[in-house]
């Protein structure tokens, strides 16, 4: 077998390993939310975002550490973020009815919008770094310790906000998985999320493997290749999550992601010795932190509005918004990668 057609294998085989464990993944995500009333909205947001954006800190960690390429890094947070939102147009496809806007929580708002917060401050800091601008302390950047302070001010907003909306209903709520204990749920949540993070920490490895076969520039590989490639458990355990009709936990897992893919730039740039992350890459990952904040306006726009009507082969005006933008971006890092 030729090295190349070996690459390949190994990237089904990653794949079909995430495939199979994603959906296992969502099923007991989706029974400790009922089982202990937290909310499809605080589980897909913690438990499975976090689970799901292993591979992308474990990949931002080895570019920073091992390979010394921070546009790898970076690139790959950032194009994450876009990808993840894109995959909400995706969902609005496959639900055919009625679109994912019309039956998802509002709290999803609130997600979504510590996301624009903490991408633009991102966003921000790459464009001042690209003007010779970077304020440090130490090797790190100012903006490290303000992206972990605002991800935990986050989750505790939306844990605070899931709490409050829940009371009530957890006290007539009826259980709809009786077969199966809150412990087993754990214990088979814990046994998926392992195979979900062995395979996606291999994938990217066999994504950039192949990547530097084509002689792509870091900037375009990280954003686009690398990217797809770690956000492959996303795509599963949201696709399967909306299957098992936890409309909350799917989009509660995509934008629980980007706030997680955000944190890791902070934590990348703990790692990162040379010095700050963000004076170190290319200028044009700000072009995928706007598309980033676009993309998540265009959500917060479309959780408040709640479009019913159908655009393009069952398509909404967010879903096309959405695809556009991410198609814009692709279109803009491949002229320039």
């Amino acid at each position: 077998m030729s090295p190349s057609a070996l690459i390949w294998l190994q990237f089904l085989v990653c794949t079909a390993l995430i495939a199979v464990a994603g959906s296992r993944l969502s099923r007991y995500g989706d029974i400790i939310a009922d089982k202990t009333g937290l909310g499809g909205t605080w589980v897909g947001l913690m438990l499975l975002a976090t689970v799901t954006s292993l591979p992308e800190l474990v990949t931002g960690l080895s570019a920073v550490t091992v390979a010394r390429a921070p546009d790898i890094a970076l690139g790959d947070a950032l194009g994450s973020c876009v990808f993840n939102l894109v995959i909400i147009t995706m969902l609005d496809f496959l639900r055919r009815d009625e679109s994912v806007f019309t039956h998802a929580s509002q709290g999803h708002i609130l997600s979504a919008g510590f996301g624009v917060i903490l991408i633009g401050i991102v966003g921000f800091n790459v464009l001042l770094a690209g003007n010779r601008v970077s304020p440090a302390l130490g090797h790190v950047g100012v903006y490290t310790p303000v992206i972990l302070l605002l991800y935990a001010v986050a989750m505790r907003s939306v844990f605070r906000y899931e709490r409050a909306q829940l009371k009530e209903a957890v006290e007539q709520h009826a259980d709809r998985y009786p077969g199966i204990t809150r412990r087993q749920a754990y214990a088979r949540y814990a046994l998926a999320a392992l195979v979900v993070v062995a395979a996606g920490v291999w994938l990217p490895f066999v994504g950039v493997a192949l990547a530097r076969v084509m002689g792509w520039e870091q900037t375009f590989v990280g954003t686009l290749f690398v990217a797809f490639a770690t956000s492959v458990p996303e795509i599963v355990v949201t696709v399967s999550a909306l299957k098992l009709g936890a409309i909350d936990m799917a989009i509660a897992n995509l934008l629980g992601s980007n706030l997680f893919d955000i944190a890791i730039v902070a934590v990348d740039d703990l790692a990162f010795l040379p010095g700050p992350l963000l004076a170190q890459v290319s200028p044009l990952h700000a072009v995928s932190a706007l598309s980033a904040i676009m993309m998540s306006g265009v959500v917060i726009v479309g959780l408040m509005f709640r479009p019913r009507q159908r655009l393009v082969r069952g398509l909404g005006w967010a879903g096309l918004v959405l695809l556009t933008i991410y198609l814009l971006n692709t279109f803009i890092l491949y002229l320039h990668g």
